[in-house]
């Protein structure tokens, strides 16, 4: 059986303020890197063979608290890994859409990638490593966009929806080339104020 720890990046400023980041590179937080250390030491008491990352700052950053944590180094990172690419409305806020949009702001063509997009290179990349690294227990920290649209393109019966808190870890495990989600969205290494479930 290969097991998949799905981690979201610690929390950004952009997070805080609600503003758009898609695939720029926002560095987390003070809060960010105190929750990516909590997740560290929760890591630490498990056992785990590798660690990847997406590429971007705040995924990258979140990796090494836990690489250090854990005396493992990160194995590589890769772009596949990133959020989904948000086009114009990065670095926007939902008001700000809104004003410069219009309410139907989903609707328009604003140079966004499509979830299709995201799930097909995501699925790529895990298929990947069930190949190379078969059996074994790999740390993948990216983000709540990518991991939410993974699940649903994975579990769809499961996952209609999805909420992934920053520093969250799920948790996948593939057996025969079935799917199980054994744990989602899981915060408890948080204070009780910032939990997610």
């Amino acid at each position: 059986m290969t097991t998949i720890g799905l981690v979201r990046h610690g929390i950004t400023e952009w997070n805080l303020l609600g503003i758009a980041q898609g695939s720029s590179d926002i560095a987390l937080n003070e809060t960010g890197r105190q929750q990516a250390v909590a997740l560290a030491e929760r890591l630490a008491l498990e056992s785990w063979d590798m660690i990847v990352s997406s590429d971007l700052a705040r995924a990258k950053e979140t990796a090494q608290i836990i690489s250090d944590r854990l005396n493992l180094p990160i194995s590589f990172l890769d772009p596949r890994l990133r959020e989904m690419n948000g086009g114009k409305i990065e670095g926007t806020t939902e008001e700000e859409r809104l004003e410069k949009w219009g309410q139907n702001w989903r609707a328009l063509d604003l140079g966004m990638e499509s979830s299709e997009e995201v799930a097909a290179r995501a699925s790529k990349f895990l298929e990947e490593i069930l190949q190379s690294h078969k059996g074994k227990r790999v740390l993948i920290v990216s983000h709540g966009g990518l991991i939410g649209i993974t699940l649903k393109s994975l579990l769809p019966e499961r996952f209609t929806k999805t909420h992934m808190g920053n520093t969250s870890i799920t948790i996948l495990e593939n057996l025969e080339n079935r799917w199980d989600c054994t744990l989602y969205n899981c915060t408890k290494h948080l204070p009780v104020s910032s939990q997610t479930n």
